[in-house]
């Protein structure tokens, strides 16, 4: 098997265009996020206004999420081979360019198909966002601190998403959660072409698999949809299980082919590092058992505590706030202090908590007493985003930052979709058992709720074993000499 060929090694931006870069980055990155949830608070309008029917108005989301999810491993693979700036800065003029249609959209046609455009370009920036900042940030010390700042943006945005959404349609109309996006996206652009490293990649003539780029786009598109389509048509309908079965033989001949591939999409030599393979499987693990506890909290408080959409972002921001003050604040300084693992396990016993502390939350619960001390707790997802990152980029070479950074962006998209759609619907199977029973809306609500906190939890143990137990030696993350030259991004 031939290796691919190294590119060229440019000089290293000044530090304060790297700052720069940083922020081009992780504004990307807020972008993306946010609109995984800014939209979510304005689908009523969003239906009344474009006549969409109860059974469509979801594709207003999955029609995002789908390609979001399926094209980042070849995203990252392309930003390897063409330059991992190119690709980043065409998935965000593609993202701005669909937003600008979605906000202007008059049919429901027009705004799905907008959204499914958003998905790609969201792809595109946020599959290569990683393999840029270790391209641009070589010293461990500078490397943690860039990650936490990139971590904290992602972390937070869907919090930030749910009040934005909120204030948006209530002040100006849906079509502004998307229009937003338009000067963001601008100023990205503008800036992002000044600072960012204009490197070329190492070329197409190393190869793409296209077959195997085939079997993995085609897998990952099915199991995203079989798995957001399952709270409609129930997980043991034939749909359901047909779709999941031909995305599991599709992933299988991804796995085969990888194997004899001569310029394979992704090298399974990365997945033989315990630090790269225990990263993504926690992060797997953790974003399920987080993103479903934003999802099922945020409802509990709107159906069970009569809270307002607007209500609920603010009652959700001192998670976000909490997030940056120890992503922002300390994780950097404990990480090199203590050391990935440790600091790691630290911030998976936090998220414990938070879900764990909600699973006895009352139908009449007080905020401040039954509510505040978990979204306390989140500051512990500040622990485990930028640790995790840094395991999760430790197998990186220079020709290959972008494609490890790809399969990290994947894992968190199928573990979002896997956890909001696993526990959402067992959740609801709960509720509508207790109303069978005779209970109220209130209490049977507030059921489902603490059966959804209670897997969470699971998987938040789940994540804490398989991090105690595949990292047991502390690892060092790859990174090169803190003198020593950029890489191409």
């Amino acid at each position: 098997m031939r290796s691919d060929p190294v590119p060229a090694t440019p000089s290293l931006p000044s530090r304060r265009a790297r700052a720069l870069a940083l922020a081009v980055v992780s504004t990307g990155t807020l972008m993306t996020v946010l609109d995984g949830s800014i939209v979510t608070v304005a689908l009523p309008a969003i239906r009344d206004d474009l006549g969409f029917s109860p059974a469509d108005l979801s594709w207003a989301v999955n029609a995002y999420l789908i390609p979001f999810g399926a094209l980042l491993l070849l995203a990252g693979r392309l930003g390897d081979l063409i330059g991992r700036t190119r690709v980043f800065l065409a998935g965000i003029a593609l993202f701005t360019v669909a937003s600008g249609l979605a906000g202007l959209a008059g049919s429901p046609a027009v705004l799905l198909t907008a959204r499914f455009l958003q998905g790609v370009g969201s792809a595109l920036a946020a599959a290569v966002s990683l393999g840029i900042l270790v391209s641009l940030f070589p010293g461990q010390s500078e490397r943690r601190r860039a990650i936490a700042v990139y971590s904290f943006t992602g972390a937070a945005g869907a919090s930030i998403g749910q009040v934005a959404g909120g204030l948006l349609t209530d002040a100006f109309g849906w079509h502004w959660t998307f229009l937003i996006n338009l000067p963001i996206g601008i100023a990205a652009l503008l800036i992002g072409r000044a600072v960012l490293p204009a490197a070329k990649g190492i070329g197409m003539a190393a190869g793409i698999d296209a077959p195997g780029a085939l079997f993995v786009t085609g897998g990952l598109m099915l199991s995203i949809y079989a798995v957001v389509g399952a709270d409609d048509r129930g997980w043991t309908s034939a749909q359901t299980l047909g779709w999941g079965a031909l995305a599991a033989v599709l992933l299988v001949a991804f796995f085969v082919r990888q194997s004899r591939a001569a310029t394979p999409l992704l090298p399974l030599r990365l997945l033989r590092s315990r630090a790269v393979a225990g990263a993504n499987v926690v992060q797997l693990l953790t974003v399920a058992a987080t993103f479903a506890f934003q999802v099922i909290l945020a409802l509990h408080l709107q159906n069970v505590l009569g809270y307002d959409a607007t209500g609920t972002g603010i009652a959700m921001l001192p998670a976000a706030i909490m997030i940056g003050l120890v992503s922002l604040g300390v994780s950097a300084r404990l990480t090199a202090r203590f050391g990935e693992r440790t600091v790691l396990l630290g911030g998976l016993l936090l998220l414990a908590g938070v879900v764990g502390l909600l699973i006895r939350v009352p139908a009449d619960a007080s905020y401040v007493r039954d509510v505040l001390p978990s979204l306390l707790l989140a500051g512990g997802f500040g622990l485990v985003l930028p640790t995790l990152a840094a395991l999760g980029m430790s197998g990186a070479r220079p020709d290959d930052a972008g494609i490890v950074s790809g399969l990290f962006a994947t894992a968190q998209q199928v573990g979002s979709a896997l956890g909001v759609a696993v526990v959402s619907t067992l959740a609801a199977a709960r509720t509508d058992e207790l109303l069978a029973s005779g209970h109220d809306r209130a209490d049977a609500l507030a059921g489902g709720n603490h059966l959804a906190f209670g897997i969470a939890t699971g998987l938040v143990v789940a994540a804490i074993t398989v991090a105690y137990v595949t990292l047991r030696r502390p690892a060092r993350v790859a990174a090169l000499p803190e003198r020593e030259h950029v890489t191409a991004a």
